[in-house]
């Protein structure tokens, strides 16, 4: 199966410095079949970085979106608007949900609205430290999914990455504490055995699951390589050329190493 590897710009470079990064990118990042490199820029660099790129190297991915498709909604960005510009949309992103505020209802209209216009959406939910110390994972990781996938039809599930970010292991966090694999291999089966009982067998074993959360070059084979783990969603790392650019080819070999078993 095809890894994803999805760096998340977040709040960094205007746009002529987004420009001077991905010609960097484009020297840097390898071209691999077997992975979809996708970048997600702040949006006022997605126009732009969509005339610069080479989509047979990387694609573009929107940090967000408003879930209205148009209208009197000052200061926000549709999925509509999105159209053509990028192919794939952060949804629930950790940061959406504690800083902003979002809540179930929002994030799963958003997800609505992503399929709707024809982008994947890439729901993502994780638990915060103090709902793992209370014992509260498999709870937390099945509302949100519940929530953020009950307006998806089963023909559409197919169209949906789920990532797989625990809050506590963000670098931005307070204090990051690296998860183990088998931490992050639990919450896989809890996030398929969710998917498989509302969508069935097939869609939770064939729906690609990423983990976020402290990515980098040095842990990125540990992380990729846990059963079910289908990719990575990266934070700072994304900004650092040879950093995003190995976890790239890391990705790129388990893939190969994975298909290779299956033959």
């Amino acid at each position: 199966m095809k890894k994803f590897i999805i760096g998340n710009w977040k709040m960094h470079l205007n746009v002529h410095e987004a420009s001077l990064f991905v010609a960097k990118l484009a020297q840097t990042v390898p071209t691999k079949r077997n992975v979809e490199v996708v970048i997600c820029p702040s949006f006022i660099a997605l126009q732009p970085l969509s005339l610069q790129i080479n989509y047979r190297q990387m694609k573009l991915g929107a940090q967000d979106c408003y879930w209205r498709d148009s209208g009197a909604f000052t200061g926000e960005i549709s999925a509509t608007q999105l159209r053509g510009l990028a192919q794939y949309v952060l949804v629930g992103h950790s940061e959406r949900r504690h800083v902003f505020d979002e809540d179930d209802r929002e994030i799963r209209f958003k997800v609505q609205a992503v399929l709707r216009n024809g982008l994947v959406p890439v729901l993502c939910i994780g638990e915060t430290a103090t709902e793992r110390s209370d014992g509260d994972v498999e709870h937390i990781i099945g509302d949100q999914l519940v929530s953020g996938l009950l307006n998806v039809g089963a023909d559409q599930i197919d169209e949906v990455l789920i990532a797989y970010e625990p809050v506590w292991a963000i670098s931005t966090s307070d204090k990051p504490i690296l998860p183990e694999p088998q931490d992050i291999e639990a919450a896989v089966k809890i996030i398929r055995a969710q998917v498989a009982h509302m969508f069935g067998r097939e869609a939770g074993k064939n729906i690609a699951v990423l983990y976020g959360g402290s990515v980098d070059k040095d842990n990125a084979r540990t992380y990729l390589s846990v059963d079910g783990i289908d990719g990575a969603l990266v934070g700072g790392k994304s900004l650092i050329a040879p950093e995003f650019a190995g976890i790239v080819e890391i990705a790129s070999e388990i893939a190969k190493s994975e298909a290779d078993k299956d033959e």
